[in-house]
C-alpha cells in the first residue's frame, strides 16, 4: 500500500461548519479497527487524536503517530482532511489510517518497487551498506553488482572471482567488501573506486562459506577480515598487506558458518556437529558439544550492533568512537550470548564460557536452515525446512510462536531494525512479512519467478530490503 505523504494546501479545500461532528474510525496499517467509530468535531487536531489514540491503544505516550486518509496526511485539523475527499458524505464514517512515528519505529515492507536485472545466472548473497544506501549482491555469475537504492539502478560490476560468488561482507566503516567463491578465493574490494584490491587471496582448498571482519570497536581501520571455508579452516586475511596472517584448522569437517564476536573470538559452526570459539592468534577457547547433527547457522545477540558499529539512525557519518559505547551498552556486562541451528531438528542457547549449551530449543520437524538474533537481542527467530518459522525468547530459549505460511523451504530471515517485523525468504518464489507483535503473517510479497535463497532489510534507514535467487532477478520492497 503505498503511503506517499501528500500535504493538502488550505486554498484547496472548502471547510465544514466549525461545530459540525463525524463519526471516525481509527485503522491501524493492517486494516484493523482500533475502535468500531468515535463522534468527534471536525476541529480535532492531530495532536489531539494522538492522545485519543495512545488511550485506545495502550501504547507508551510518547509514541508518536501520523494519520492519513487516502494516503494524504492529517497535518492540521480533521476539517481540513475531510474537505479534501470530494467523495466524502457526512452520513458515512471517515476512516483515518494511523501509524506509528519514532526513529526507531520501521514501517512495514508491503510492496515490490524494483526488479533489478543484469546477474546471469542466480543470485546467492544480498547485503546493504550499513547506511542503507547501497545494496552488494553476489551471483552464480562470478560478479558482485552493487546497487544504487535512491535511483533503484547499477552502480557498479566488481569482476574478479572465477567461480560462483557465495558470501560476501561490507567492512564496518563500510569502506570495503569482501567476498568469496566457490573456487575457494576471497577479494577485498575499495568501494570508493570499485576496484580489486591487489589480487584474490588463495589459500583455501574448498569453497568459502562466510566472510566476517573485526568489529570496529577491536579494528577502528577495518584491517582485518577472516573466511572459513568447506576445508574445515579459517583464515584471517590483512587488509593491508593482502596475505593471510593465521590459518586455523579449525574442524575436520565443513565449515558451514563462522562469526567475528565483539569479545574478540570467532565462531565456527561445522558439519563436524561442534562449534569451535578460537582467539585470533588462533587458539581454541571453548568447544560447543550437544548438537547431534550439522551445524548449519549460528547467530550472536549483538550482531545488529557490531554491524551497524559507527552508524546510527539519523546519524550516516562514520562515528568510530561510538562502536565501542554502543557494544559496552548492548554487553550490559555480561557475556554474547550465541545461538545454534542444526540439521538435527533442534536449536541451542549458549555462552562460550561454557561446554555445554544453556538450553535445547525443540519444535521444528525438519532441519533448521538458518537463524537470527532481533537487533535488540530479546527475540530468535529461525528457518526451517519444514516450511515454518519459530519465534523463540532469547534470553531463556522458550518457545514464543510458530509462523506458517510458506509452502516450501525457509531458506533466510532477517529483522526489521527495531525488532517489529521478520522477512522470510522461502523456496516457494516467495517472501513474507511477520509481526512479532501479531506473530503472525503481516504481507505476503510475491514477485520472485522461482526460489528466493538470499534477503537482507536495510540496517538504517530501515524502509527498505532486497532479495535474490534463483530467477536472476534482485528485487528491492518498501513500505
Amino acid at each position: 500500500m503505498d503511503q506517499t505523504k501528500k500535504k493538502i494546501k488550505p486554498n484547496q479545500i472548502t471547510l465544514l461548519p466549525p461545530d459540525t461532528r463525524v463519526f471516525v474510525t481509527l485503522i491501524n496499517p493492517y486494516g484493523e479497527e482500533a475502535q468500531k467509530s468515535l463522534e468527534l468535531s471536525v476541529n480535532t487536531t492531530k495532536e489531539e487524536l494522538q492522545s485519543i489514540l495512545q488511550q485506545l491503544v495502550k501504547t507508551e505516550e510518547d509514541q508518536v503517530y501520523s494519520f492519513f486518509h487516502n494516503n494524504i496526511e492529517l497535518v492540521d485539523t480533521l476539517n481540513q482532511l475531510i474537505a479534501s475527499d470530494p467523495e466524502y458524505k457526512l452520513e458515512n464514517t471517515f476512516s483515518l489510517t494511523y501509524h506509528p512515528q519514532s526513529l526507531f519505529r520501521i514501517q512495514p515492507i508491503t510492496r515490490q518497487t524494483a526488479a533489478l536485472e543484469g546477474h546471469e545466472q542466480p543470485v546467492l548473497c544480498v547485503q546493504f551498506r550499513t547506511q542503507g544506501d547501497v545494496l552488494a549482491t553476489g551471483s552464480g555469475d562470478t560478479t558482485i553488482r552493487l546497487w544504487d537504492m535512491l535511483t533503484e539502478t547499477p552502480i557498479a560490476t566488481l569482476k574478479g572471482h572465477k567461480n560462483w560468488v557465495l558470501c560476501l561482507a561490507w567492512s564496518p566503516d563500510c569502506k570495503y567488501i569482501a567476498s568469496g567463491s566457490h573456487d575457494g578465493q576471497v577479494c577485498i574490494w575499495d568501494v570508493e573506486t570499485n576496484q580489486l584490491k591487489g589480487q584474490p587471496l588463495i589459500g583455501h582448498t574448498k569453497w568459502v562459506t562466510s566472510i566476517a571482519w573485526q568489529p570496529m570497536h577491536l579494528d577502528e581501520e577495518c584491517t582485518l577480515v577472516a573466511s572459513s571455508s568447506k576445508d574445515g579452516s579459517v583464515r584471517i586475511w590483512s587488509r593491508i598487506s593482502l596475505s593471510c596472517l593465521i590459518s586455523i584448522n579449525a574442524h575436520q569437517k565443513a565449515i558451514t558458518k563462522m562469526l567475528w564476536g565483539g569479545q574478540g573470538y570467532i565462531y565456527t559452526a561445522s558439519e563436524d556437529t561442534t562449534i569451535g570459539v578460537w582467539n585470533k592468534s588462533g587458539k581454541r577457547v571453548q568447544e560447543l558439544k550437544g548438537h547431534g547433527h550439522w551445524v548449519n547457522s549460528i547467530a550472536l545477540h549483538t550482531d545488529y550492533t557490531i554491524r551497524c558499529a559507527c552508524f546510527s539512525e539519523g546519524n550516516t557519518e562514520i562515528n568510530r568512537k561510538q562502536a565501542k559505547v554502543l557494544y559496552d551498552k548492548m554487553l550490559n556486562g555480561k557475556n554474547e550470548r550465541l545461538v545454534s541451528a542444526s540439521d538435527d531438528q533442534t536449536l541451542m542457547l549458549w555462552e562460550y564460557t561454557s561446554s555445554k549449551p544453556k538450553v535445547r530449543m525443540t519444535g521444528h520437524q525438519q532441519q533448521v536452515n538458518h537463524v537470527q538474533f532481533s537487533p535488540d537481542g530479546r527475540y530468535i527467530v529461525s528457518a526451517s525446512f519444514d516450511k515454518s518459522l519459530r519465534i523463540w525468547d532469547g534470553y531463556n530459549g522458550n518457545w514464543i510462536a510458530t509462523l506458517r505460511g510458506h509452502v516450501g523451504s525457509v531458506y533466510q530471515v532477517s529483522w526489521s531494525s527495531d525488532s517489529r517485523y521478520m522477512l522470510s525468504a522461502s523456496k516457494d518464489s516467495t517472501l513474507k512479512l511477520w509481526s512479532l507483535q501479531k506473530k503472525k503473517l503481516a504481507f505476503d510479497l510475491p514477485g520472485h519467478a522461482d526460489e528466493v535463497y538470499a534477503v537482507d532489510w536495510a540496517p538504517i534507514g530501515g524502509e527498505k530490503a532486497g532479495s535474490g535467487g534463483k530467477d536472476r532477478r534482485v528485487k528491492i520492497w518498501r513500505h
